[in-house]
Parts: structure tokens; sequence; C-alpha cells
């Protein structure tokens, strides 16, 4: 029986406000046309109930009949009367449909319910409040909001009860604005709320939150007199606590005349949920002493306020506490144990409750799984999920979530992708979070094609969305777009920190640094500049654009933390800038601040750049003896690094056979770089040996065996290293450079053919290479040594800087320098051209490439010539 035409144009009440529903909310009955007929002749099919269970049914009395049914809670033999009853055409009294509908409604039977809806339509022209509440209620309770409004719009009187109903399933659907619209509309009519009234509407404020309009209720709730009814004065805690205003919430729970164990709880979690966890105890231990008895919510409130102060003691004495009480079984508190342990690095004890557990839901596995991840134990996450699987737990979006999380660490890109078929086929994929981690996954899998196709399905992105997507993009070494999508964001949402954090390093990456200066100010506007790793970030965009002006008002501006200082000797190592790096540690050092490892690898790297041997080993020594700092692989291999560039390649290699832990594929790394430097083949080829019987995957590797190859003329060699490369899919990246020039970044990949002032920039290089020719300089090919160089730097650079270099000397105006960041080293051929060029044209020209940071200056280069490809020939 279809909804007729006429009643489908009836609309609510013109004085009532009009909800705003999401697009892809849909009514459940007026989208589809439920024929009562058809809907009940499915249901002959079913099994029949036994008549020994119900009443028989006297046809003299239809109604009492079908109320009688209602009331013995068999819905099909029901349904079958209300079908009979209408193919008699015996008219159906009111009380009858609202024994039904509360039938419905208890059952949570919608298709029925909606059936029962269209008998309702097409016999009624209007509705009393009896059973338009009934319909309310029941439409309410399945979260069907549109067809609760239209019911709401026909009734022709309405009572409190009505109201209420209708508010209530705004607020619980999350519509707090017409929720609250809905109450103050009720008041203009003159409809006095009740004692169900004002909790429906707390909440509302509670979830929206807004303290202000939150204060206007408690206003009221004193106008109509309800200031001394436990239920509203609890509700009234709530609305202050979620609304961050504990003291009023205390307040309201000091003078309540009388409380029950919800108005403890709601100032208890309160206390936690605001970050007072102490008074929260204190208040607890004052319940105790009222004779208030604990209950669940109690317990699992005071565990997860252990997680949030990270007191291990305190959480065991907690456990205990709830082990000797009658909740000590409950599945709730041992998850919220689980979650507890975990988050205060207790992994152990955590597998001891979860072990101890007879029947785990998907939240105790859940909790277990991200526990592991928490905690630097990814491979343990995955092997859990396993098991969860095998013991046909079906996994919710947190497990999902939380697995994928695991997924990203471990860099196992098949069982994520199975993870992502899985919430597709399970609709797990419509949650926000696992959209979000999906993006992470494949970002950090190296599939940002995959990532980028989550994210733009993704219907209703969040922040972390956009960042998740923005880095990424930036660990992908897709900078550029990173800064679209940033842009684009702006429109949208307002980043928060980790946002700009993320962006930064994309910035610091291409050496953007006019975007930098924007965020820069952004976050100053916005009162973000101090949050979190923000100020550091910002810090680390100055100096890795170069700017260390800029960056020492930066670090200036700032708590000085390690971090900060860290950052700073690594500037000054990339500038090859040792006795700057060495005074600044020293000034660390006066500061109170303590050095950590970072420091030391910084400070360690200064020194080998620079040729400070002596220096380097002296801090070596301090390290282990003065600050008792347990050197790690990284300091090994700046040592090795500082040893073997120095020339003392023996040296090195008699370090590395003293180690007390395994040399891994880094440490023989720096002493192939040295190698290389040296045109040791003999001992570059032991180290190679070492680390392609460890390590076979690193592109960077062989381009420094073939480097040595090369620089030693043995080509077969380079050709036999190069085939090995391409047997195992090995690629190195196309060579690219970045450039700045008025605010605007411009990249130009190796053999660029396609930029519209090409011409004109290979034209003003092909000036610079007549003029090198003409004065006999080295660079342009002219001797073998340069042939040499060149089939090297054709391979491995790219010379892509040239033409950035060219750009901006085209698009500025005469002393303007230039600044130019490279993804790959850069050639000894490109080094002397640069030379040569900031010569010629009297401008200072900065290019970091992926190992050095060079200053060009009137010929001269800051790293005194000694770049990638070792020292000068002599």
């Amino acid at each position: 029986m279809a909804v007729s035409a006429k009643a489908s144009q009836v609309t609510p009440n013109s004085d009532l406000p009009n909800p705003q529903f999401p697009r892809t909310y849909k009514s459940k009955t007026h989208s589809v046309s439920y024929n009562l007929r058809t809907r009940l002749l499915s249901l002959k099919k079913t099994q029949e109930i036994s008549a020994v269970s119900t009443p028989s049914i006297n046809s003299q009395k239809p109604n009492s009949d079908l109320q009688e049914l209602c009331l013995h809670g068999n819905l099909e033999k029901a349904m079958k009367h209300l079908e009979s009853m209408e193919e008699l055409q015996i008219s159906v009294e009111e009380d009858a449909y609202i024994a039904l509908l509360r039938l419905c409604e208890w059952k949570r039977a919608q298709g029925e319910g909606a059936c029962v809806y269209s008998s309702i339509l097409s016999s009624m022209t209007q509705l009393s409040v009896r059973l338009g509440n009934a319909l309310l209620s029941m439409f309410v309770r399945f979260s069907n909001l549109v067809d609760a409004w239209y019911v709401f719009g026909r009734m022709g009187e309405r009572n409190v009860f009505s109201w209420n109903v209708l508010l209530g399933g705004y607020a619980k659907a999350g519509f707090f604005d017409e929720a609250l619209n809905l109450y103050h509309r009720m008041l203009w009519i003159g409809i006095m709320p009740d004692v169900y009234t004002f909790p429906c509407v707390l909440r509302t404020c509670a979830g929206v939150p807004d303290l202000a309009r939150g204060r206007e209720i408690h206003v009221h709730v004193i106008r109509f007199g309800f200031e001394s009814d436990v239920d509203v004065l609890n509700a009234l805690i709530t609305m202050y606590v979620k609304c961050g205003d504990i003291s009023n919430a205390r307040l309201v729970f000091d003078t309540m005349p009388r409380r029950d164990r919800i108005s403890w709880n709601a100032m208890i979690s309160g206390y936690f949920e605001n970050g007072e966890c102490w008074e929260g105890f204190k208040l607890f231990l004052r319940m105790r002493e009222f004779s208030v008895i604990p209950d669940l919510i109690t317990m699992t409130s005071l565990i997860s306020a252990c997680e949030l102060i990270g007191d291990e003691r305190l959480g065991r004495e907690i456990h205990g506490y709830v082990m000797r009480t009658e909740f000590g079984d409950d599945v709730s508190v041992y998850n919220s144990l689980i979650q507890m342990y975990s988050s205060v690095g207790h992994v152990e004890e955590a597998e001891k409750v979860f072990s101890r557990m007879e029947c785990k839901d998907v939240v105790s596995w859940t909790a277990m799984i991200s526990g592991y991840g928490n905690n630097a134990h990814p491979d343990k996450a995955v092997k859990t999920y396993k098991t969860m699987e095998l013991q046909g737990i079906m996994p919710d979006e947190i497990t999902v979530a939380s697995v994928l999380t695991a997924c990203a660490c471990l860099g196992h890109l098949d069982m994520g992708a199975k993870l992502h078929e899985l919430a597709s086929r399970t609709g797990l994929i419509s949650y926000v979070i696992v959209g979000n981690t999906l993006i992470d996954m494949y970002s950090k899998c190296k599939r940002i094609d995959k990532a980028l196709e989550v994210f733009h399905r993704i219907p209703y992105k969040n922040v972390i969305s956009w960042t998740s997507i923005i880095l990424g993009l930036r660990i992908n070494n897709r900078c550029f777009e990173a800064l679209i999508f940033f842009r684009q964001m702006k429109l949208l949402l307002k980043p928060n920190s980790v946002t700009l954090v993320s962006v930064l390093s994309a910035c610091a990456r291409i050496g953007a640094l006019m975007c930098g200066k924007e965020i820069h100010a952004h976050a100053l506007r916005t009162g973000v500049a101090f949050d979190g790793f923000l100020p550091n970030a910002l810090l680390d965009m100055y100096v890795r654009c170069g700017r260390l002006g800029p960056a020492w008002k930066q670090f200036n501006s700032n708590k000085k933390s390690a971090a900060a200082w860290n950052i700073l000797l690594t500037g000054y190592a990339q500038r090859r800038q040792g006795a700057l790096a060495v005074e600044l540690f020293h000034r660390m050092i006066d500061s109170e601040v303590n050095p950590d490892e970072i420091t030391f690898i910084s400070l360690l790297c200064a020194c080998s750049r620079s040729g400070m041997v002596t220096e380097g080993l002296e801090y070596f020594s301090y390290m282990k003896h003065k600050y008792y700092i347990t050197p790690n692989l990284k300091h090994y291999a700046c040592m090795v690094d500082l040893l073997g560039r120095a020339g003392k390649l023996d040296d090195a290699y008699e370090f590395i056979q003293k180690m007390p832990i395994n040399p891994d594929p880094a440490i023989w790394g720096a002493l192939l770089n040295a190698c290389r430097i040296h045109w040791q083949v003999e001992l570059g080829e032991l180290a190679a040996q070492h680390i392609f019987e460890r390590d076979d995957a690193s592109v960077g590797y062989y381009i420094l065996l073939c480097n040595l190859y090369a620089d030693s003329g043995r080509w077969d060699e380079v050709t036999k290293v190069r085939q090995t490369m391409r047997e195992r899919g090995l690629t190195l990246d196309p060579g690219c450079s970045w450039v700045e020039v008025k605010g605007k970044v411009h990249a130009f990949l190796t053999g660029d053919s396609f930029h519209p002032q090409i011409k004109e920039i290979n034209a003003v290089l092909e000036g610079f290479y007549e003029r090198m020719k003409a004065v006999g300089l080295r660079g342009t090919e002219n001797n073998p040594r340069d042939e040499v160089e060149a089939s090297k730097s054709e391979i491995f650079c790219g010379h892509s800087e040239r033409l950035a270099i060219a750009f901006g000397l085209i698009n500025t105006s005469p002393g303007t320098a230039i600044w130019v960041t490279k993804n790959l080293f850069m050639c000894q051929s490109c080094h002397n051209i640069v030379k040569f060029i900031s010569t010629a044209v009297r401008r200072e020209i900065y290019v970091r490439d992926a190992e050095e940071f060079h200053h060009f200056k009137e010929g001269i280069c800051s790293c005194g010539d000694e770049g990638y490809w070792g020292k000068p020939d002599t």
C-alpha cells in the first residue's frame, strides 16, 4: 500500500525550523514504495509460530485481536492480521496502530514499521498526538529523521513529548544546530519544557560544544524550576565538562541537593577529560567516603586516567583494586587495562592481561594490535591481526587502521592492499580514518599513485586526510604537488601545526624560501608558530634554504632545545664550516643543554667535511667517556668518513675491523666513498662486496662504485655495474633542479626541452661555453680527463642545475643572488662552469645538491673544490 500522491505532498508546518540533512541521507519510506500486500505475502513464507503461544483471533473483535497479538510480541501474525483487516475493509483503530508501531519499534523491524506507516498515511488525513508520537518514537529509534520530520509536520497537535522525541533524535544524529533551533521554537510557541527536555538540549550544547548556549539553558533550568532534579543537573555537569568549564561543573556538583552514582561519574570523568587527573582521583576517594559504590564506568574511567598521566605504578594499584571488585572479569575493564599498559610502554603487562581474557571482543584485539604498533612492534601487530583473522573476529575501522599503520612501518604493501580490499568489501572504507591510514601506507610503500586514488575517493576529507597526502607527496619527492595540495587545502580547511610541518619539509626539499616564509607568516597569524615541532621545522627550512641569518632569528625566538641546536649544527656541517660547528657545540654546552646522539652525528660530520681529524677523534671519545652516550652505527659511519676523507684509508679499514658491533652497509659505504675520492679501487671493491652482501637494492652504492670505476678509467666495469642495476630493476631518479624567482619555484629536469624559455636558456649557456673555451678553462670537455668526467656526469648528474642557473640569470636583475636546489650530486664539470659564471656575471650563486652546500663567489666555491668527486687534481 504505497503512500498516496496527495499524502506525499503534505509538508511540515511553516512555523517550524527546516532541518538540513546531508545529501546522502535518504528516507527509508519516501524513497521506496512499500507495498503492504507484497510485504505481507512474503511474510507468509516464513515459519508459523505455534498457536499455543498466542491466543486465538476473534473475528468479532479484530482491533482487540490485533492489540492482543502485539501484546504477546507476535509481529508476524499481527502483520498478517492487519492485511486481513484491510482485505475485509475493516477500519483499523488508532490504539491498534499504536500497539503495532510500538511492537515494530521494540523489535527494530524497520520494514514492517514502514508498511504500517504506509497504511496509516492511506487511511488518515491527520495524525493525532498519540499516533503521531508513536510514529515519531519509532522513526527516531530507526534514525530515520526524514520521516520523523514529515510525521511531525502532519500532526495537528503536539505535546512536549513530541518535541522531546524529535529534539533528541536530532541531537543523537549530530544535527546540533537544528536541535537547538527546535528547542527555541518550542519555547516560542509556548510549550513548557519538562525534565526530559533539558538533558537532550544540554547534550546538544555539549556536542557542539557551545558554552554560551549551555549557560543560557542553565538559566532556563532555574527559571522553569528544575534546579533540584538530579537528571537535569547531571546533564548540566556533563555539558560544562564537555565545554571545558570544569569549575562551573564542580559548582553544580557541590550544590546538588541529592547526588546519584551518575553525578559522581560525570564529575570524576570530567576531571580526567580536562587533564585534571589528580583532582579526579581525589573526588573518587570522596565518593568512597560517602559510601557510593563505584560501577563499571567508574572503573574504566580510573584506568583511562592512569593512561592519561602515564603513571605505571598507579596503574598497577588501580588494576589490583579493580580486580578485587565485581567488575574484575568484565571485558571492557580488560580492554582498558590493555590500553593503559600499552600507553605507558609496558607491552608485556598488556600481553598478560590479554592472555588472561577468556572472551575477547574486537576491541580487545584492536587494543593489543594498536598497543604493539604504538610501542614499535609492528611485526607483532601484524601477527596478532593474523591470529584474530583465524579466530573469525571481524575487524572494525580502528582495527584496519591500526594494522595499516603497522604495514606502513614494515613496508608490507601486499598485506596493506589486502586490507584495502577488505575495507572496500565490508564498507569500512567509508570511515575517514581508514582512508587516511591507507594514504599513509601507500605513501610509505612508494605507491603514491594509489595514495592519490584513495585520497580523491574520500568524500569528506579532514585535516588529517590533507596532511597525509601532503606528507606522502613529500616523501615521494613530489614536493611541487605537495605545495599545490596545501594551497587547495587552505581554501577548504584550516591547516594545523602538523600540516605546516609537512609543507615546510617540502619547501626545504626544493628550496622554496618564499613559500616557507608565507607559511611562517600564516603560523604567526593563526597562533600556532610555537606549537609542537613547528618552530624547529621553520628553523630547518631556513637552514636548508641556506638562509642562516633568518635561521638564527628563528633559533633565538624560541626555546633552544637540543633538536634546535642539532639543526644548526647540521647546517654548518653541510657548509663545511667545522670550526663554527665546534664553536656552536661549546655554546650549546655553556647553555646547559645536554647533547644527544644526533648532536654528535652532526658534530662528527662537520669535523669530517672540514678535515678536522684530531677534533673528530676527540669528540668521539668525549661522547663515550664524558657524556656516556654509546656510539651507534651512524657515529661509526661518521668516524669512517672522517678518516677516509682525510686519506687515512688503512686506518678507516682497521677502525671497521675493531668495531664492537657489526658494520652495516652505511659504514662500508663511507669507506667506498673515501676510496672513490682517493681512487683506491681494490679497497673500494672490498667495501662494495660487503655492502652488496647485505643490501643489493640501494641505488646510491651502485653509483659510488660506478664513479670509482669511471675515475679509474675502467669503463667496462662501469658497464657491468649498470647492467646489474638494470637486471635488478634499479633506476636513478632523473636529475632535477629547482630555482626560486620572484617568489615562484621553477623546476628543470635533465634534458628539459619543454620550458617556454628553453631557447633563451640554451643560448645563455652556449655563450658561457664559448667564453670558457676561449680562455682554455676546463669543464667544456676538451681534454681526456674532461671526457671521463663528462661521461660520468651525463650518467649521474644530468646538468639540470645549469638550466636553473641560466633561467635565474635571465629573469632576475643584475647582482641578485641565485639559489638552486638539486636532487642529485653536482658533477665537477658543472662545478667548474658555475665557478666561471659567478665570475663572469659577478653574482653569488648557491647550489645545494644531495651532499654539499656550494656557495660560488668570484670564481671560488665554499667547498674548496672538494665536492662529491673528491680532492682537486694536483
